[in-house]
């Protein structure tokens, strides 16, 4: 018995230890990622620029194509929206927050089904050979310990998909590579 209330003290240590830890981590995170494509930031900027868009290019979208995708009347400007629902993918909206062609679009990504929002960006601007263009995503994780030890991952997580929205994004603009 001695036995069972030692490693459930210990346990218990852990799990307390773990919690207090979580609370001393970073309450925010910010993902980026950046290539050169060789076009000129006008032949981009319509691909980012317009939500209807990007099925051409955002890797979760491209890895659900049964995804069920709705438009705001209007999909260029801010204020306007686009949502989706997908068994593989979860369910979300983004909204338009900021338009500065052709340099910058900025929006915010709500992951509906799980409570969390983001904000999104998307910079391009003149590079040798190109465009260098930037995305990224940032947000904050709140004060609950177990989002801020996830938050430690999403680098790892949100990364890739940042990077393949990059590639899809340099195909989908007719740029070579």
């Amino acid at each position: 018995m001695k036995v069972i209330a030692r490693v459930f003290g210990v346990l218990v240590g852990v799990w307390v230890i773990l919690i207090l830890v979580g609370f001393l981590l970073p309450g925010r995170y910010d993902v980026r990622r950046s290539v050169v494509i060789a076009a000129p930031r006008g032949d981009i900027f319509p691909l980012v620029g317009d939500l209807r868009a990007w099925p051409r290019w955002a890797a979760w979208l491209a890895r659900d194509p049964q995804a069920k995708v709705e438009y705001s009347p209007a999909t260029t400007e801010v204020g306007a929206w686009s949502s989706w629902t997908s068994k593989t993918q979860g369910d979300g909206k983004v909204t338009i927050t900021a338009v500065r062609a052709p340099g910058d679009f900025e929006y915010t990504f709500a992951f509906t089904d799980v409570g969390l929002v983001a904000q999104g960006s998307v910079v391009l601007q003149p590079a040798p050979g190109g465009t260098r263009v930037t995305m990224g995503m940032a947000g904050d994780l709140g004060r609950s310990p177990t989002r801020r030890w996830f938050g430690l991952f999403l680098n790892r997580l949100v990364g890739p998909d940042l990077e393949a929205g990059l590639s899809n994004l340099q195909r989908a603009s007719g740029a070579p590579r």
